[in-house]
């Protein structure tokens, strides 16, 4: 398996685009329509936010993914379409504009959006932009660009991504693209992501796949404690590949499988570092816990502490706040089994051993604590159990970029 270029555009079979219609107002330079079309038929499966309050395009892209078939995505940003007037009438008029574009039927498309909730979206100039949209469809990695820029809200930079592989003698690949800097904590936040692979395998298996995969990335990222109400991960494969197609869990559905790990860890880190205002990438890890289960609690009770988040901005070793937050998790384990230590590229320094605290260099510790990705790692002397969740720290910008998102 290696990195490759293109995005969501890296595999056959798949063009995207991107333009501004009009759904943000506030500055034309900003693309605000996504689109993305495979040459034929796709397996799909998605995975949605946990919140009891969805957004109207969840709602319809759920009762589009009942046969387990899409051939289309179209995403918008600068409205969420949630809780709006007249929100899944809208989200179905997205799903057959494009389908008239592309000529296919409306049911096979599926729709996102993205923004600020409870605002009645404008979709006519979604309508008026999909004939204008769809001419630009193309396989480059300009278009999965311009498609990755047009569902981005506060994010700063985009999310891309693609890796190659082998599956079945077959060379395989799949792409992806995501958005999501805010509202973002364990079991999904306020992120987009709409994964493409050539790979031929099942419905059944490439949303097994999709579950299981979710688990160990977007699932164990958080930058602020909240939980979306848009959140949606999509993924299509097309079967251009020519690989016989996954029916089981054999040796090329885990080929498959470790694939989309890969590209779907890479992607929610991107996120976590991205996290609205953020100066640091935290990564937490636990080992020597319980269990997995134990170590993936623990680690993502870390990232959500807000008190953590702070030190970590203030570039301040506190360990005491990350025992703090391991404490409150609902686990129960031994305090005095528990070792904890900052790392980043800099180097490593141990602080805390079996629960006590260590004499450690101050200045070391805080010239590792400066750099943009730091790591708080923590051995728990329970079993072999182990976990690695991912977040950010927490800034004065946080607060002003939210203080008037609506407004």
């Amino acid at each position: 398996m290696k990195e490759i270029t293109g995005g969501v555009c890296a595999a056959q079979g798949f063009r995207a685009a991107g333009i501004h219609v009009g759904v943000k107002t506030h500055n034309v330079n900003k693309k605000d329509l996504a689109l993305i079309v495979s040459d034929v038929d796709c397996a799909a499966a998605a995975v949605f936010t946990t919140n009891v309050v969805k957004a109207a395009p969840i709602h319809v892209t759920k009762a589009h993914l009942t046969d387990g078939k899409a051939r289309a995505v179209i995403a918008n940003s600068g409205n969420a379409n949630a809780c709006a007037p007249q929100g899944e009438e809208n989200a179905q008029r997205m799903c057959a504009a494009a389908a008239a574009a592309i000529g296919c039927k409306a049911e096979d498309v599926l729709v996102c959006s993205t923004g600020v909730i409870g605002q009645t979206i404008k979709i006519n100039v979604i309508e008026e932009g999909v004939p204008k949209l769809y001419p630009l469809l193309e396989r480059s990695e300009a278009a999965s660009d311009a498609a990755a820029h047009a569902i981005m809200t506060t994010d700063t930079v985009k999310k891309e991504a693609a890796v190659e592989t082998t599956v079945g003698g077959k060379t395989v690949r799949m792409g992806g693209i995501a958005k999501g800097s805010g509202m973002i904590h364990p079991n999904m936040g306020t992120m987009l992501c709409f994964l493409t692979t050539d790979c031929a395998i099942s419905p059944e298996m490439i949303h097994e796949a999709l579950l299981e995969t979710a688990k160990v990335s977007f699932n164990r990222i958080s930058v602020d404690g909240d939980t979306s109400t848009n959140d949606t991960c999509l993924v299509l494969a097309n079967g251009l590949a020519g690989n016989a197609e996954i029916t089981e869990k054999n040796d090329d559905y885990y080929a498959f499988l470790d694939a989309l790990k890969t590209l779907c860890v890479k992607l929610a880190r991107m996120m976590a570092k991205d996290g609205e205002g953020a100066k640091h990438l935290i990564t937490c890890t636990v080992t020597g816990a319980r269990d997995e289960a134990q170590a993936e609690t623990i680690a993502k009770s870390v990232i959500s502490s807000t008190l953590t988040k702070a030190a970590i901005f203030g570039c301040d070793a506190n360990w005491g706040r990350v025992l703090c937050a391991m404490g409150y998790s609902g686990e129960q384990f031994d305090p005095e089994k528990v070792d904890v230590a900052f790392a980043s590229s800099v180097g490593t320094i141990s602080v805390c051993e079996k629960g006590r605290g260590l004499d450690f260099d101050e200045d070391l510790a805080k010239k590792i604590l400066t750099e943009d990705e730091v790591t708080i790692a923590i051995t728990m002397g329970e079993g072999s159990g182990s976990c690695t969740c991912w977040g950010c720290d927490i800034t004065y910008d946080y607060i002003k970029i939210n203080g008037d998102y609506r407004t």
